[in-house]
């Protein structure tokens, strides 16, 4: 019988998960394909560490010899870091076969060369995984795009910062203490830099700019902020106020140009990311035909990222096009036109007691010093500059209603 033969790179939280799918559904794999799916090979770095894979499979240290297989069909990167993963999938396209990775680093850096060269190899990269764990939004914007024009996405990409900023509200954590928590439970690296500064919110958030608009930003005018700046002060205050810190991407078209951030914002309840909690990611998609959707699920983790594999090798095996709408001409996205002295809402902390502005509408009021305000976003940078405010946080989300709640004016927001 005829097989397809796969190699893992890396075993992993993301390469074991990835092993232990392919066998827990061997059948169902068979049924969608016609072939069973095999592992042939498995890259590790420490071939003296021990691991439950068959004796059949080849365990190696050298991606040569995986390479030197008489018969591969797929190649899953399972990795970290650019390089070496990047120069793999490279020879590994060369050789014909069908690449998936999960390495959302490497891909926001050297996506587009890698779709190129699969496109004249004639074969297919996947990288569902690498944005959003086990949430289909790649396929999901693949079907949306056919006719809908986006004009603005928006996600929590970021597991660990969402968990983090959870365990503080929920249970009156101090950042140090909910990152701790984070790495014990496997949430978090021992170096926490790349989730709680927005680095691999904001690679996943290029990779998602590139699927929805065909295009992305100048890396460089993208503002990306950590949540390293959040105190347990400012999730108290915002709770008392009905809103919830969260670490938001976003993209959307404006003026013809793309505009993206990745930073920590405030919603309120009427927002499709309030109730997104843990380790969850969402993505927030609005278009001009279906409006606005939210995908909500488990954003990291062995098991929804190989969910994310998987689907990707059936999508790759059945010669699915996978480079649609990577970086390439699109369905115009609706463009907004700039809108300077549009007044947003901003939750802002570090105010000089009794400070006025007629040109600010002051919402509601937690302390003397945190306050709800209504501003343009150059009269928020005029405040900060005038009163050296210690931060400021923009509230997502159309104004509703205003309701009491202990005597206090509250903008739902």
């Amino acid at each position: 019988m005829s097989v397809i033969k796969v190699a893992i790179l890396g075993f992993g939280t993301v390469g074991e998960g990835v092993y232990k799918t392919i066998q827990s559904h061997a059948e169902e794999l068979e049924g969608l394909l016609g072939k069973k799916v095999v592992v042939a090979a498995v890259l590790i770095r420490n071939k003296q560490k021990k691991r439950n894979i068959d004796n059949d499979v080849l365990i190696t240290s050298d991606f040569n010899e995986i390479l030197s297989l008489p018969q591969l069909d797929v190649i899953v990167e399972a990795i970290v870091d650019k390089e070496p993963p990047y120069t793999f999938l490279k020879q590994a396209i060369q050789k014909g076969c069908h690449v998936i990775t999960a390495n959302k680093e490497m891909f926001a850096h050297h996506g587009n060369e890698l779709l190129m060269l699969a496109e004249k190899h004639h074969v297919s990269v996947g990288y569902e995984a690498t944005v959003a764990g086990g949430i289909p939004v790649i396929q999901t914007l693949r079907q949306l795009l056919n006719v809908n024009r986006v004009s603005h996405v928006q996600g929590i990409l970021n597991g660990t910062s969402n968990f983090i900023l959870t365990e503080m509200r929920e249970k009156k954590q101090s950042f140090a203490s909910a990152l701790s928590l984070a790495q014990a439970k496997g949430f978090a690296e021992a170096d926490p830099t790349n989730d709680v500064e927005g680095y691999d919110a904001f690679y996943k958030t290029m990779i998602l700019s590139r699927i929805a608009f065909g295009d992305e930003p100048n890396w460089e005018d993208v503002e990306r902020e950590g949540i390293t700046s959040i105190s347990s002060e400012l999730i108290e205050a915002a709770e008392r106020l009905n809103l919830r810190f969260k670490h938001i991407a976003s993209i959307s078209k404006v003026g013809g140009q793309l505009k993206a951030a990745v930073k920590p914002a405030l919603v309120g309840k009427s927002h499709p990311f309030y109730s997104i909690e843990g380790v969850e990611n969402a993505v927030n998609v609005q278009s001009d035909i279906v409006g606005s959707i939210t995908l909500q699920g488990p954003g990291a983790g062995m098991f929804p990222t190989a969910s994310a594999v998987i689907e990707d090798l059936v999508f790759v095996c059945q010669d699915q096009p996978t480079n649609k709408n990577f970086k390439l001409t699109t369905t115009p996205a609706f463009s907004k036109e700039i809108q300077e002295d549009v007044k947003e809402f901003w939750l802002i902390h570090g105010l000089s007691k009794n400070y006025r502005n007629p040109s600010i509408v002051f919402v509601s009021k937690d302390t003397e010093e945190t306050a709800i305000i209504q501003a343009t976003r150059e009269e928020i940078d005029t405040l900060m500059n005038q009163q050296k405010a210690r931060c400021y946080f923009q509230i997502l989300g159309e104004h509703e209603r205003a309701y009491k709640n202990d005597d206090v004016t509250i903008a739902v927001l």
